[in-house]
């Protein structure tokens, strides 16, 4: 499980990515329709050459499969192999099953296999994570089984905390829809935007929110502290436990990782990118996502903790 934001766009754009090819030109035409060098123009021979005209019949063409050709539709971005909206929705829609998949494994086998197949999600999830967000073409099947893994780390933490604090698992799948949707939105209308500054932010939040994370996560394993959440529940500000200001901080810091992902999908599709990267994007949005329904369902447990 990716501990940060998403790790492909973080200051990336589609690497490897061109440009999508020109459209095809007919032979001895240049760019945007023009005739090449040495042709000639507007049906006019060329010195000492016979002007022979445009014969459908010489061509192979009839003059109703030429009329046909003309009244086709100009190629759009699927025709031509480049990146659409709709690729990336499609294949973040494909991950995203892959991961209730994994999750409904963990929530219907027997407890204490649930649990095995959580720890094995979550180291796994996280080798697979840094596995697609380094290599340099995306693979379908390493990003679907980053996906299954990821299911099996959210099962079975859901089922743990679940069975402490009934509900909490849909309020934290509702929780992640609601943030995911309200961020749509405002990107679509353009009220926020990933700025330079806000960016800058970002990375410094999020490099001392991993360490925290890392600390935290050492003082369990080494006893120093015995709460079920470390530091997070064990330290109060004003009778407010940590971990709901961390918890805050870090649903913030995810929900502005979404505007980043949405910005460099935006950008990919502008640009041309190659379709194969509408994988890239459907990545991210899971790491994305996965992030911000682990910090939610903590976040909620916490405040569920004195029940």
């Amino acid at each position: 499980m990716a501990l940060g934001g998403n790790p492909v766009f973080n200051g990336k754009n589609f690497r490897g990515a061109t440009q999508a090819p020109p459209a095809p030109q007919a032979y001895g035409q240049g760019p945007y329709g023009q005739n090449g060098y040495g042709q000639g123009q507007y049906g006019q021979a060329q010195y000492g050459q016979t002007q022979t005209g445009w014969n459908p019949a010489q061509q192979g063409m009839t003059q109703d499969q030429l009329q046909d050709m003309y009244n086709r539709p100009a190629a759009g971005p699927a025709d031509t192999g480049r990146m659409t909206y709709d690729d990336v929705i499609m294949k973040t829609a494909a991950c995203l099953g892959a991961v209730l998949v994994g999750a409904a494994v963990t929530l219907v086998v027997a407890e204490g296999l649930a649990y095995m197949l959580m720890i094995v999600g979550a180291l796994g999830g996280f080798v697979l994570a840094l596995v697609n967000t380094f290599k340099k073409q995306p693979s379908p099947a390493l990003i679907l089984a980053y996906a299954a893994l990821e299911g099996l780390f959210l099962g079975g933490l859901t089922r743990i905390l679940d069975n402490i604090y009934p509900g909490v698992g849909l309020q934290a799948v509702i929780g992640t829809l609601s943030v995911f949707a309200v961020t749509l939105v405002l990107f679509k209308n353009g009220k926020v935007r990933a700025t330079p500054k806000a960016m800058r932010f970002f990375m410094i939040a999020t490099i001392g929110y991993a360490v925290f994370a890392l600390i935290n996560m050492a003082m369990m394993w080494t006893g120093a502290v015995d709460s079920p959440f470390g530091l997070r529940t064990s330290m109060e500000i004003a009778g407010i436990p940590l971990g709901v200001f961390i918890g805050v901080l870090a649903i913030g810091l995810a929900a502005f990782a979404l505007i980043m992902d949405f910005t460099s999908i935006e950008a990919g599709v502008r640009s041309g990118a190659p379709q194969r990267f509408s994988w890239t994007a459907a990545f991210g949005l899971t790491v994305t996502l996965v992030w911000l329904y682990v910090e939610i369902i903590r976040l909620l447990a916490i405040l569920r903790g004195d029940e």
